[in-house]
């Protein structure tokens, strides 16, 4: 994992300023402005976080959730939708798979804007690219 967000580091340069929170993002939220910014990248690892830390996924669900409704910046979320392939097969995968699911739509009924990308190709599914 470290790799990978190292790559992702080069990648986009030394014009952004990373912020790894891998828990509790809600402060680091609120203390943009309205002036910025922000990728949170990504809502799946978030979630992974979550379930490896043995939290309460509701309850962190809701103060992710808060976070982003008070958070001045404009945010981009990136997130995965993990519900397109086969059922897993263990209980846990199956744990994850609903709750990146139930995370997904919470994101969403969030967000002005919610563009699915499968293939590089972008389907805009609620709002309008500017």
């Amino acid at each position: 994992m470290r790799s990978k967000v190292d790559r992702h580091l080069v990648q986009r340069g030394t014009g952004w300023e990373t912020i790894e929170e891998p828990l509790e993002p809600g402060p680091t939220l609120s203390a943009l402005s309205a002036d910025d910014i922000c990728l949170f990248d990504c809502a799946t690892m978030w979630l992974s976080n979550q379930m490896l830390a043995g939290a309460d996924l509701k309850a962190a669900q809701s103060r992710l959730i808060e976070a982003i409704r008070t958070c001045p910046a404009q945010l981009v979320m990136v997130t995965n939708e993990v519900g397109h392939g086969i059922v897993p097969d263990n209980a846990l995968a199956r744990q994850f798979r609903e709750a990146q699911g139930r995370l997904n739509i919470a994101l969403a009924a969030e967000a002005n804007l919610v563009v699915l990308v499968t293939a590089g190709l972008p389907l805009v599914l609620k709002g309008q690219l500017p």
